[in-house]
């Protein structure tokens, strides 16, 4: 476990620390309203963080993932013909920033907010070796009177060195007061719809 100061801190981090975080169980003394989550596995597109710096309402992160022979996604998408779905490669993206926003400060759940553009020109076999996830923090700001923080960011994805995804503008937000911590119980957010 890490100290939240020295979360903060860090520029890079593993697998197991990624897995820690989306158990939340990475940080041992957490500030009221730090419940950001990575996805756990199968749907974690990340192995892990190996650049995070921040330049004012700027920064960067950038996370890899190996390649699997035996991915889920590879048994059904598509039976004679495997490759990793294209939307999975920007969830990495939104993955990326939404753990930039916690680690920059923000308080709140994560929730990806959409993209510009993204542009496939290639794609993810199960004989690749690593997919590579480069996202440039166009904007980052919190908003704590609105209970809620902002990140916008461009990102370049790569399997085994080759450029194979574009995404623009892609944004995700971290909002305090929405999470569905009781599940699977039906309570006040058990119920999906615009968020507020």
């Amino acid at each position: 476990m890490l100290t939240y100061e020295r979360f903060r801190r860090r520029a890079s981090f593993s697998r197991e620390e990624l897995l820690a975080h989306a158990h939340g169980r990475l940080v041992s003394d957490p500030p009221a309203g730090f419940v950001s989550r990575l996805p756990t596995p199968p749907m974690l597109m990340l192995d892990r963080i190996l650049e995070l710096e921040s330049r004012g309402a700027k920064g960067r992160i950038v996370g890899e993932r190996d390649v699997r022979l035996d991915d889920w996604f590879f048994q059904c998408h598509f039976l004679g013909d495997p490759v990793q779905p294209g939307c999975l490669g920007v969830d990495g993206v939104w993955q990326l920033i939404g753990f930039y926003c916690g680690w920059a400060g923000a308080m709140g759940t994560g929730r990806a907010l959409g993209c510009g553009e993204v542009e496939f020109s290639g794609q993810i076999r199960p004989h690749d070796a690593v997919v590579r996830t480069e996202v440039d923090i166009r904007r980052f700001t919190d908003l704590p009177a609105k209970n809620a923080a902002l990140a916008i960011g461009d990102a370049t994805v790569l399997v085994d060195g080759d450029p194979i995804y574009t995404v623009k503008q892609a944004r995700v937000g971290l909002f305090q007061n929405i999470r569905y911590a009781d599940y699977p119980a039906a309570s006040e957010r058990s119920r999906g719809g615009r968020l507020a």
